[in-house]
């Protein structure tokens, strides 16, 4: 038979663990907000979609429109795409939330928000 370890090991739970959020008296709770604060940026880049529309609607005429660009119609589907896998990502992740844990949950979705600029960039 094994002995679980003291609280702060990795054996005992991981470190990603649900059993693991709970801080420890000397904890430094200043790190809470600030990881909230970047998990608020990560979310709010769908919202800065009006600085991606003039570089989209004027690919080929830089400064004024040119006859083979792309109209606002022809590229306004993107975000509508990005905003309905916003919500359904809400609605989904926060019942995974609830079962799991938020760090878990907040990997995965740093790994697929990073994932999403990667391959973002690839079609650049």
């Amino acid at each position: 038979m094994t002995v679980p370890k003291a609280r702060g090991s990795l054996t005992m739970a991981g470190l990603l663990a649900k059993e693991r959020i709970i801080a420890p008296p000397d904890y430094n709770r200043w790190r809470v907000p600030l990881a909230s604060i970047a998990i608020h940026l990560c979310i709010g880049s769908v919202y800065a979609w009006s600085i991606y529309n003039p570089s989209l609607t004027r690919v080929h005429g830089v400064v004024t429109s040119a006859a083979d660009d792309w109209s606002l119609s022809a590229v306004v589907w993107v975000f509508t795409v990005a905003i309905v896998f916003l919500g359904l990502a809400a609605a989904f992740a926060g019942k995974w939330l609830e079962e799991v844990g938020p760090r878990k949950v907040g990997v995965v979705s740093a790994c697929c928000w990073g994932g999403g600029y990667l391959v973002g960039a690839l079609g650049i």
